[in-house]
């Protein structure tokens, strides 16, 4: 019970925790800003919107448990394109001026657990996915 419960339930949760709180920092920042500051690193500015809204709408997604598998294999998108285009460069543990990726690399790999188990029995998917089928 716990581990087919519990435990996926609970690594979707924080998950979508820590994503909706980065998608409503850069809110807070501005997304001029945040565009502004992608850029500056080489990155299209539209993807700062792209990021933030992607982050907020994805993050209450999985805390209330919502096409996990498909906001998941978004999440481990945006994080390979941060890896890439924004943190490979500083390595995996950083230096003085830029964070690692260190960070990314764990939200990826909940990422993938969860595109791989699938929704845990405490969600919204389990309840559409049940009813579909009782239906059919």
């Amino acid at each position: 019970m716990i581990k087919n419960t519990w435990v996926p339930t609970l690594l979707r949760v924080v998950l979508g925790i820590i994503f909706l709180a980065h998608g409503i920092s850069k809110f807070q920042m501005g997304l001029g800003n945040v565009e502004a500051w992608f850029s500056s690193m080489g990155v299209p500015g539209f993807m700062a919107y792209v990021a933030a809204i992607a982050e907020v709408v994805g993050g209450i997604m999985l805390i209330i448990g919502l096409l996990t598998r498909v906001v998941s294999a978004l999440f481990i998108v945006l994080m390979i394109g941060a890896i890439v285009t924004v943190k490979l460069s500083a390595g995996l543990l950083g230096h003085d001026q830029v964070a690692g990726y260190e960070l990314e690399l764990s939200l990826i790999l909940i990422s993938v657990y969860l595109l791989a188990s699938g929704p845990a029995s405490l969600s919204v998917d389990r309840l559409i996915f049940n009813k579909r089928s009782a239906v059919q």
